[in-house]
């Protein structure tokens, strides 16, 4: 008797903690996302800068950790003994090496002015392209020159330095992860054909279409001899083919 009462109970699979803890974080994540896109610009500029300068400062404060404070152990010579120029090399070192709170203080200026002038741009343009992450790391540049510290006796000059180096070396790593991102040129002729292909699972089989340049212009032409895999996935593609009323429109109008 206890055993059939086993046999006809229903185990449950457990979930995996870390699995569960993702999904609710990624909840709370496009709730609070879908939030603050309804809010006025500057609302979603001042919570945007805040949380990321929050992030940044975790960041510098970690890192701030791990560098042991080595600005400590720099000398510091009277400063009537050095020149300008000495003197400017000591401040950027102080300001590259020092401990907890200096690094969280300069990453926090970092990141906090760089995510709010990407939110306004982003807001203003519509978009979000090279020109605005560029401007975004001119203010972070500049602003982090200003608050650490860094260069000569001329602030103005140096935040503008700073800026533009920011702005140059951001904008290079955008079109960098553009051309990286972008799909070969040819994927283009054939992007109705994966998203098919992948809803039928069938995505290993691309590569058949393509050597076969088998493109979208052709799918509604496609007969049993032209598709070159075996058969059972090709019934289904053809299948899938007949169903679609914009392809099965297609085929009446070339008939």
């Amino acid at each position: 008797m206890e055993r059939g009462k086993e046999q006809g109970m229903v185990v449950m699979p457990q979930q995996n903690p870390l699995e569960q803890l993702q999904a609710k974080f990624k909840e709370v994540e496009t709730s609070f996302r879908g939030w603050l896109a309804k809010q006025s610009l500057p609302v979603e500029a001042a919570v945007v800068t805040t949380t990321s300068a929050a992030q940044g400062a975790a960041i510098g404060a970690f890192m701030g950790t791990l560098t042991n404070d080595v600005s400590s152990s720099l000398p510091t010579p009277p400063q009537a003994s050095l020149d300008p120029q000495a003197m400017a090399s000591l401040k950027q070192a102080q300001a590259l090496s020092g401990g907890p709170l200096i690094q969280a203080r300069n990453f926090a200026v970092m990141t906090g002015v760089n995510a709010g002038i990407s939110c306004v741009m982003k807001r203003l343009r519509g978009k979000e392209d090279v020109q605005s992450s560029m401007v975004a790391a001119f203010g972070s540049g500049a602003m982090f020159s200003l608050v650490s510290g860094m260069g000569g006796p001329n602030q103005i000059a140096n935040a503008a330095t700073s800026g533009l180096f920011f702005a140059l070396v951001q904008g290079g790593l955008f079109q960098l992860g553009q051309k990286f991102s972008q799909p070969p040129a040819e994927d283009i002729y054939y992007s109705r054909t994966r998203s098919m292909l992948s809803s039928l699972g069938l995505q290993n089989y691309e590569k058949n279409f393509k050597k076969g340049l088998l493109t979208d212009n052709t799918l509604p032409l496609l007969t049993d001899r032209d598709v070159k895999i075996p058969p059972g996935p090709r019934l289904l593609i053809l299948d899938h083919i007949q169903r679609d009323p914009e392809l099965k429109e297609k085929q009446g109008r070339r008939r």
